[in-house]
Order: C-alpha cells, then sequence, then structure tokens
C-alpha cells in the first residue's frame, strides 16, 4: 500500500518533513528579521548589524560536522532534538528579553546560537530526502525544499515587517520559538529508515574519525569532488551578483524608487522560488552531459544585463533599463537555482547512505564560503568600474563561458551509467 501511495505522490513521512520544513525556517526567518528590525531601531547602525550577521555565519563551517552526526545517528531523532534546542535558545532569549536585558551582545549569542543549530540541522535534512523519496522524485523534492527555504525568504520580510509593527519583537519572539516547537511535535511522527553503525572507541574520536572519512571519500571520488568544485564556483560567480550587485545597480545606478527597487528584488526572489518549485520538469531535459549548456545560457543571459547600464541604454530612458536589468535577473535566477539543485541531486544519487550527511555538509560549507569572498571581490569590482557599471557585469560573463566550456571538459567523463 505504502508502495502504491509513493509512486502516485510523495511519501506521508516526506510531507510531514516538508510541513515541519515550511514551520521551521518561516519560525527562523521571522524572528531574524525581526532582530533585524531591532538592533536598527535602537542602534541606528548597519554597519553594527552586518558585524553581527558576518559573526553568526561562522558556524557554518561546522556543517561537516553537522553531517557526520547525521549518518551516525538517527535522522528522525536529531531533526526533532534540533528543533526542540532551538525552541529552548528563544524561550531563553524571551525571558531574557522580558527582565530588561536587551544589550547587542545577548541578541549576537542568541544568532550565534541558533546559526549552529541551523548549521548541524541542514546536512541532516538534505540527506534524509533520498531516503524517503523515490529516486525518480529526487529532483523534485530537493526543489519543494529549496522552495520552501526561497519562500520563506520571500515571506518573512512581509510576515515581520507587519508583525513587528503589530505586536513588538517579544511577541514575535514567542512566535518564532512556538514554531520550532511544533515543527519538533511533528517531526516526532516522521519514520527515516535508520540501521545502527558499530561505534569504535568514544563517540567524538569515533565523529572525527567519521569526518576525516567523509572529506577523504568527498576528495576520491573525483565525479563528487568536481560537482562540489562546481558548486562553489557558481557560489563564488553568481550568489553575489545577486546579493551586492542586483542591490546596488537598482538603487544606485538606476536610482529606482523604493517601490520598483522593492517590486524588482521581489520578482527576483519569485524567480528563485519558481526554478525550485518547477524541477521536477526541468530534471528530464537536464544531465550532466548537457549541463554546460545551461551555465553558457546563463553566461550569455549576462549580456543584456551589462547592456541595460550602458550609458546608451540609460540615455534611452529608465524603465527601458530597468525592464531589460530585472528580465534578465530573472532568468538567470531562475537557472541558477534549476543548476544548483540538479548538482546536489546527482551528487545525492551518487553517494552511499552512510556518507550521505557528512558529502552533503561538506558541500553545503565549501559552497556557501565562497560566496562571502565573491562579495568582497564584487564590492570592489563595482567601486572600481562605478563610472562604468557594465564593465564587471561582463567580466562575469566572460568567466562564466570559461567555466561552461571547463565543465563540458572535466564532466564528460565523470558521469557513471546510473546518472546519465
Amino acid at each position: 500500500m505504502e508502495s502504491q501511495f509513493k509512486r502516485k505522490g510523495f511519501s506521508k513521512d516526506f510531507n510531514l518533513m516538508v510541513i515541519g520544513q515550511i514551520i521551521s525556517i518561516l519560525g527562523s526567518a521571522l524572528l531574524r528579521f525581526a532582530l533585524s528590525l531591532y538592533v536598527l531601531d535602537i542602534t541606528g547602525r548597519a554597519d553594527l548589524f552586518a558585524v553581527l550577521f558576518a559573526i553568526s555565519s561562522i558556524p557554518i563551517l561546522l556543517a561537516p560536522f553537522g553531517g557526520a552526526i547525521a549518518d551516525r545517528f538517527n535522522r528522525r531523532n536529531l531533526m526533532v532534538i534540533f528543533d526542540f534546542t532551538s525552541s529552548i535558545i528563544v524561550f531563553v532569549f524571551f525571558v531574557v528579553l522580558a527582565i530588561g536585558n536587551s544589550s547587542i551582545f545577548l541578541i549576537g549569542v542568541v544568532m550565534v546560537l541558533l546559526s549552529f543549530v541551523s548549521a548541524m540541522y541542514a546536512p541532516t535534512v538534505m540527506a534524509s530526502i533520498p531516503v524517503l523519496v523515490e529516486e525518480e522524485k529526487l529532483e523534485q523534492a530537493n526543489g519543494i525544499v529549496n522552495g520552501i527555504q526561497a519562500l520563506s525568504n520571500v515571506a518573512a520580510p512581509v510576515l515581520g515587517g507587519i508583525l513587528y509593527g503589530m505586536i513588538g519583537l517579544k511577541v514575535l519572539v514567542i512566535v518564532s520559538g512556538l514554531f520550532f516547537f511544533l515543527s519538533a511535535i511533528l517531526e516526532m511522527f516522521i519514520q527515516i529508515p535508520f540501521m545502527q553503525r558499530e561505534q569504535n572507541g568514544h563517540i567524538i574520536s569515533t565523529l572525527v574519525n567519521d569526518l576525516k572519512e567523509g572529506f577523504s571519500y568527498v576528495v576520491k571520488q573525483s565525479f563528487i569532488f568536481k560537482c562540489m568544485i562546481l558548486a562553489a564556483l557558481l557560489n563564488l560567480l553568481l550568489t553575489p551578483l545577486f546579493v551586492v550587485g542586483v542591490p546596488i545597480i537598482l538603487r544606485v545606478t538606476l536610482q529606482s524608487s523604493d517601490t520598483l527597487y522593492g517590486v524588482g528584488m521581489g520578482l527576483i526572489d519569485f524567480a528563485t522560488i519558481l526554478g525550485a518549485l518547477s524541477m521536477g520538469y526541468f530534471a528530464k531535459k537536464m544531465g550532466i552531459n548537457n549541463l554546460y549548456f545551461w551555465i553558457f545560457i546563463t553566461a550569455l543571459l549576462i549580456v543584456p544585463m551589462a547592456l541595460s547600464v550602458t550609458p546608451i541604454m540609460l540615455n534611452i530612458g529608465y524603465y527601458s533599463s530597468y525592464t531589460l536589468f530585472v528580465g534578465s535577473a530573472l532568468l538567470i535566477a531562475m537557472i541558477m537555482t534549476i543548476i544548483s539543485i540538479y548538482v546536489i541531486t546527482v551528487v545525492q544519487k551518487e553517494t552511499p547512505n552512510e556518507n550521505l550527511g557528512k558529502v552533503m555538509a561538506i558541500i553545503i560549507a565549501v559552497s556557501q564560503c565562497m560566496a562571502p569572498i565573491g562579495q568582497i571581490l564584487y564590492g570592489l569590482l563595482f567601486e572600481g568600474f562605478s563610472v562604468n557599471i557594465y564593465v564587471p557585469i561582463l567580466i562575469i560573463s566572460v568567466v562564466m563561458v570559461v567555466l561552461a566550456i571547463a565543465t563540458k571538459r572535466i564532466l564528460r567523463f565523470e558521469v557513471s551509467e546510473a546518472v546519465k
């Protein structure tokens, strides 16, 4: 009966995990947004908040350790523990707020602790997906999970802004804690296949050895290693374009109004969601042997972005530049999401279950660590070419063409029969 159900749709366990993800991620996003508004309200300093966020991002480096834990223990139990832990952190934070302590240091500690739990949580979820869905639906399942994350990034500012003004920080903190708690309760009803592995020695030394094995596995498996490098390079090149480049161009170069700036950023977020949720359709058209083509298309789409901010286009008029720029950005965001999910899915299919957590966590940590480097480089590029802002965009396009050619060459003979 269960297998028949899975042929028609996703399993009950996967659906429960998705609902838990929606609740947990929305709670986290709401709290993050509320804290951002609160810090800006009490200090008026955006730079201080940027430092807090940078510090709170450091725990992502511990993601591989979370992956080792995910491969050693019951993943369902881990998800429950992580959400319960987040709820406890948030409830304690509320108590401290209630007695009048609302220092920036306290907020920083809370953000770091929640980021640490998140770093442990993410690889557990990514490693659970392949054992909860059939292989032919893996791309679609990954798309749904990524879509939830993207949707929360869109919904949180809207809901957070409304709720923060209506009920204030303290009530929002309680709501966020309840979300984590509810997610943990829901996850208790999930059944994830688990086989106890033999433990040699103390648990810490066992996890350290598991982690060494994970890194060794990634390096030795040529195909997985190259996929990780590809994911890291895409994160280095494209993510900062949207985090740093798009806001600068919309706000500074095009001098967009608050409304049109918000519309542009919102549409790009929507394109990310659309790319994630349409993964089931595009998965049928993608393959390792034609992945370079999708990267090449992305490189070509960057050219109209550059064209939109050339002096000629800017002289024609604002709306023509704005439409061309945002339209190109939408397509790139959608394709970037599709490529990212596809690469992760292929790696999941190629990785044995006992190594899934570690491999997913290593790829997540390496690729996400590249984004800040790219943001610094892009900041320097856009500052240096502030008069001719189209130049750095064209440079990105050329680099992407080179990456497409390199992808065609290095992945040509690295795909197994299982993923052809």
